[in-house]
């Protein structure tokens, strides 16, 4: 049973990790400090120390936290009872989308974490992002629905690979990032990869 304190400190914790994505996406991981971050949060120098030992373990928790929220999403679409386009097309939606409800934090996994040589080691919890895609083709394959032809796994890392490439385009401001233009950017990118899955 979770105590009042345990709350506490919970919510305390989520207030430190929100303070470095903001920190992170405005300032850069490298070019922050950790004061940065506890004056961000509204919090002692020393009690960001409590919760996280180094700046290195902020953002290993920024990134395993939200990138393990994310694949927990992606295998509730693989999980539902409908044709494969669909649970594609709902991959789609929910990566693209995360760029309207959190451009920070996006930015800070596009720019930080996919560069950086510390999370190196999670390439685990990146490959099963690949590894939903191409399950979700096999099936629209065993359905007859998309190409036989194809290879499922280089599918997956084409398909993938697209999505990631929107974001980064609106992470380095070199694609428009207006409403509009963030729901024209989802059409076009489910109507490419479903166009050319189809069989």
């Amino acid at each position: 049973m979770l105590t009042d304190r345990s709350i506490a400190q919970e919510e305390r914790r989520r207030q430190i990790l929100d303070a470095a994505v903001r920190v992170f996406a405005r300032t850069g991981y490298h070019g922050s400090r950790v004061g940065d971050i506890a004056e961000e949060a509204g919090v002692a120098h020393g009690l960001l120390y409590h919760y996280f030992s180094s700046k290195e373990e902020v953002l290993q928790t920024v990134f395993r936290e939200n990138w393990g929220a994310l694949i927990e999403r992606f295998r509730a679409v693989e999980a539902v009872d409908e044709p494969a386009h669909e649970k594609l097309e709902g991959i789609a939606k929910i990566l693209l989308r995360t760029w309207r409800n959190d451009p920070d934090l996006v930015t800070v996994m596009v720019r930080e974490v996919a560069r950086s040589q510390q999370l190196q080691g999670q390439v685990e919890e990146v490959r099963e992002a690949f590894a939903i895609v191409q399950r979700v083709i096999e099936q629209g394959q065993a359905a007859g629905v998309f190409r036989a032809d194809l290879d499922a796994r280089l599918a997956s890392w084409v398909v993938y690979g697209g999505l990631e490439e929107v974001l980064t385009g609106w992470v380095l401001g070199q694609l428009p990032a207006g409403e509009d233009e963030v729901a024209r950017a989802e059409r076009t990118a489910i109507d490419l990869a479903l166009r050319g899955l189809s069989a």
